[in-house]
């Protein structure tokens, strides 16, 4: 099977510390095909390997290890480890994670060739590994050395982008975040308070505006504009219109997000699912 097969159109992307078995379980059994683990898993996999054994088809999926936290001959091992226990159910999502965040970043895109060179010298297929590729050099090696791309708060018509720069065959797997909220004002809100860190990375909001946004866009907060087109926001049919969306523009696979993220997810992931028909 292709990874556009295996994936199916829709997953589930959450901070990998708020996904225990039941609930990875529960993302199963809506239909989700895939389950991306956020908040950079280590390299030892053991929390992904747990929820592998919890789970009889659902694909996990790394979002995204951090080359500079996580050990890439550990990764490797860890991934033979996984394998022979769960074949084709492991996608490995690799990223260099933000400046703000690690203070030994730093020629990202050298690092990242030199992690990728590891995990070769380790036998992962470059098949079973996606980059969070945001710019267009890290597009350009995601083609080159990876099965394709895993983007982070990026919108349509980036999507779009990603897909001419990688070609037809290439995993184009973005993740949407949503609020399920009908009310503007409070799921505005809500929006913010997710988006007020990453509004102070320089990577995201250069993404941001590579993507059209403006200045006064990314500023202050984040404008209404910039708010309701990152960060969507209604009911469970709008909602699924924010996913379409992204797969119109040329993506394989959409994981979602929902916030807050200390809310329990599962009435909103049901909703969402129902209105996306994935059962």
């Amino acid at each position: 099977m292709t990874w556009r097969e295996q994936l199916g159109p829709v997953g589930v992307w959450r901070g990998g510390s708020l996904v225990d078995p039941h609930l990875a379980r529960e993302i199963e059994g809506l239909g989700f095909g895939a389950i991306w683990l956020g908040g950079s898993p280590g390299s030892d996999l053991g929390h992904t390997e747990a929820l592998l054994d919890a789970t009889s088809a659902v694909v996990l999926a790394t979002g995204i290890v951090n080359i500079w936290k996580s050990d890439p001959a550990e990764l490797a091992a860890s991934f033979h480890r996984i394998e022979a226990r769960h074949p084709g159910r492991l996608l490995l999502g690799i990223g260099s994670g933000h400046r703000e965040a690690t203070a030994e970043r730093a020629r990202p895109l050298d690092a990242m060739r030199r992690y990728l060179d590891v995990l070769d010298e380790g036998r992962v297929p470059t098949s079973r590994r996606v980059l969070s590729a945001l710019g267009p050099r890290m597009l350009a090696l995601a083609a080159e050395r990876s099965a394709g791309t895993h983007p982070y708060l990026t919108i349509p018509t980036q999507t779009t982008e990603a897909r001419a720069a990688l070609g037809t065959d290439a995993v184009v797997a973005p993740e949407q975040t949503v609020v399920l909220d009908t009310d503007p004002a409070s799921a505005r809100a809500a929006a913010r308070a997710f988006l007020a860190n990453y509004l102070r990375m320089v990577n995201y909001v250069t993404t941001m505006r590579r993507g059209g946004f403006s200045a006064e866009d990314v500023a202050d907060g984040g404008s209404d504009h910039l708010i309701d087109a990152i960060v969507r926001h209604g009911d469970a049919a709008e909602l699924a219109v924010a996913v379409r969306a992204h797969l119109d523009a040329g993506a394989d696979h959409v994981c979602v997000q929902v916030v807050p993220a200390i809310d329990d997810p599962r009435r909103a992931l049901s909703s969402i699912a129902t209105a996306l028909e994935l059962r």
